[in-house]
């Protein structure tokens, strides 16, 4: 056990769970209306709880037991079973390399939720994130974090996918079950209604922002120059993708909104993830210049163009934005063109089919969206017996 890397790990840990609880809630929860804010902090709240009993359950060992098939690592890590706090995964404890997994555990099935806010069943919510955390990302991550068939010597031969910190695991596999669960419930009865608390979007993007130095400089998993390098670029592409949004928005509208410069800073924090471990401070700044304009645009084709209403933008924040750091890492030659796109196309396919297949599913034993009624009124005051204002919008 090395004590520098532990001590890293474990601030790393906290930041990454800071990013869910309270970051992600309050950037979603300031973009829906008044009525349903609370709906968006219970969703968030609930699937941070179960997700962690799900993780130590079955999720950790799924992802990262001994399996010798290369598509899961069987069960024999069931709740920690074998695991003391002697027991290493490299320089750590695994009891901290189980924790440190459990968070971003977390907070993937936790961005799907801007997809679908403000008219969804909050049984569905649970059902369905649980279920899919188990049989798609947890198996996902065994195939490209686990030594399963996407990583090195694998699929695609000695030089595997090359994703640092889940701009596939992550990133892609949010954003098309985000997109996939989006057409099934159908748009929303009003979509024009603004965010009701910009000042809301701000502080949690901003948490975001600090929290992602965990996710990407923990992902090195050692208190070293990796991951500085890993936590400098990430600030610097998250930067650049703030103003290249702000300016592109400007442009386009004559405005730069607060709303839109903190989404381009999470598309930009997005885009470097996959990349953070491979590349340097320039190559930061084009991936961040490009992802607040590229992100943008996929907002304007997904919700203007197709009518799909992602609500919060999750796919063509995240998933666009993982999808393009990924393939930037081909760009910059720390990967191979066939191995990132070849994992980009079998985790893609994967995502849709199981995540269509559990839509369905859980469809049948819990409603997928509320009632009209329950809609109009606010999910709050109707689901959750309370609201967030005396006077609500």
């Amino acid at each position: 056990m090395n004590g520098a890397d532990t001590a890293w790990i474990i601030v790393a840990t906290a930041l990454v769970l800071f990013m869910t609880l309270p970051g992600l809630a309050l950037f979603y929860g300031g973009l829906v209306r008044a009525r349903n804010v609370l709906s968006v902090f219970m969703q968030v709240y609930g699937i941070a709880c179960l997700m962690s009993i799900l993780w130590l359950a079955f999720g950790y060992t799924i992802a990262f037991g001994p399996g010798e098939t290369g598509l899961w690592g069987g069960l024999a890590k069931m709740f920690l079973m074998g695991v003391t706090a002697e027991s290493l995964s490299g320089t750590l404890p695994e009891v901290l390399f189980f924790a440190f997994q459990m968070t971003f555990a977390i907070i993937t099935p936790a961005l799907i939720v801007g997809a679908y806010v403000e008219r969804i069943g909050f049984g569905f919510v649970l059902l369905f994130s649980g279920l899919w955390m188990l049989l798609c990302y947890a198996p996902v991550v065994h195939w490209i974090w686990g030594g399963g068939m996407l990583a090195d010597g694998g699929l695609f031969g000695e030089t595997g996918v090359r994703d640092f910190a889940g701009g596939i695991v992550v990133h892609e596999t949010a954003g098309i079950a985000a997109l996939v669960i989006a057409v099934f419930l159908g748009p929303r009865k009003n979509r024009t209604t603004p965010p009701h608390a910009p000042a809301y979007v701000f502080i949690g993007a901003a948490m975001l922002w600090v929290g992602w130095f965990g996710f990407n400089g923990g992902s090195q998993l050692a208190a070293d120059g990796g991951a500085a390098m890993a936590l400098t670029v990430t600030h610097i592409s998250a930067a650049t993708a703030s103003l290249s949004w702000a300016l592109w928005e400007k442009i386009k509208y004559g405005k730069a909104s607060l709303v839109g410069i903190v989404t381009g800073t999470i598309a930009g924090l997005a885009s470097i993830t996959p990349a953070s471990g491979f590349v340097g401070p320039i190559e930061a700044l084009i991936i961040g210049a490009v992802a607040g304009i590229l992100c943008q645009e996929a907002v304007n084709l997904i919700r203007n163009t197709l009518g799909i209403d992602d609500t919060l933008d999750v796919f063509a924040v995240h998933g666009v934005g993982g999808i393009f750091g990924t393939i930037m890492i081909a760009v910059f030659g720390a990967g191979t063109w066939v191995a990132q796109l070849g994992g980009l196309a079998v985790v893609g396919i994967f995502t849709l089919v199981v995540t269509v297949v559990l839509v369905k599913l859980c469809g049948l034993i819990t409603p997928l969206r509320v009632d009209a009624e329950t809609e109009v009124n606010g999910l709050d005051l109707t689901v959750h017996g309370e609201r967030a204002y005396d006077i609500v919008s």
